[in-house]
């Protein structure tokens, strides 16, 4: 899977790199036909909270449907995590959903072949 990772308005360490790519990565286990993945991390400028709120986003590309995913928190990290678990939701919901589709345009093959007496 390609990922490409992007900061606004603070400066990408290679920890984080390092960080997001890890956990970006180990969501291949969950849906191995991830294509891409697009995430931006940073922190918000005017935020109605007192301190420095930082987001993260992700855009994961998946045949037939892209997933997208902000969250945001006063942790850089926490927002990282969070975000990666609710891929893994969605992921596995998008695969469990692709999975009944199939068996069910399955079905319907089988019974347009059936004979009718």
């Amino acid at each position: 899977m390609q990922i490409n990772i992007t900061g606004k308005n603070i400066d990408l360490t290679d920890a984080i790199k390092d960080y997001v790519d890890k956990k970006i990565n180990s969501l291949e286990k969950f849906y191995d036909k991830i294509v891409r993945g697009q995430v931006v991390v940073g922190k918000e400028n005017q935020h109605h909270l007192k301190g420095d709120v930082f987001f993260c986003e992700c855009k994961l590309e998946v045949p037939g449907k892209d997933l997208f995913v902000t969250k945001n928190e006063a942790d850089l990290y926490k927002a990282i995590d969070k975000v990666r678990d609710h891929l893994e939701a969605e992921l596995k919901k998008h695969k469990i959903t692709k999975r009944e589709k199939d068996k069910k345009d399955k079905r319907k093959v089988r019974e347009g072949k059936e004979y009718k007496i």
